[in-house]
């Protein structure tokens, strides 16, 4: 079996993120977006993660890129610097075989060492997979938005899951 490594996002990796990102659109359980996201349209939020403070991971399984997970600023204002919200994603191909897992129990670990001490997610009410991994660290619910989202004419709530890590 090959190993799996945990590193840094480098650009080189940007369309194998966007393509992981876009399998996820049509199942309308892990993102609002509705139509495919484009490379060329991403690099500025790519360009927004650095490696120091609000890092993009990716697992490499012999050159292919089998999951990512990004760190995002808390609502852009200085005063939640410490917290960060993470969202993570797995190729099709190779979901259920623990990358999740791995990719947030080191988000867990390393956050106090990016400066962090909460961190949040963000996820459907509807997606029972994502709240039990989250759950598994110790994420708890800080809020449901009842209905605030409409996928394919179907109102949808979101759940905000946090967790303190310093």
């Amino acid at each position: 079996m090959n190993e799996v490594t945990l590193r840094d996002a480098a650009e080189a990796d940007l369309p194998a993120i966007v393509e992981i990102y876009n399998a996820a659109i049509p199942g309308r359980m892990a993102t609002a977006d509705l139509e495919p996201a484009m490379v060329e349209l991403r690099r500025d939020w790519f360009a927004e993660h650095q490696p120091s403070s609000r890092p993009l991971w990716v697992l490499d399984r012999a050159g292919e890129i089998v999951a990512w997970l990004s760190f995002q600023s808390f609502y852009g204002r200085p005063a939640y610097l410490a917290t960060a919200e993470i969202s993570v994603y797995v190729a099709p191909a190779h979901q259920r075989r623990g990358y999740a897992n791995r990719l947030v129990a080191a988000a867990v670990e390393r956050a106090p060492s990016l400066g962090l001490k909460t961190l949040l997610a963000f996820i459907f009410e509807h997606n029972e997979p994502s709240l039990k991994l989250f759950r598994r660290f110790g994420f708890e619910t800080w809020a449901n938005l009842p209905a605030v989202a409409s996928l394919d004419g179907i109102e949808r709530g979101l759940m905000i899951l946090g967790k303190r890590v310093a």
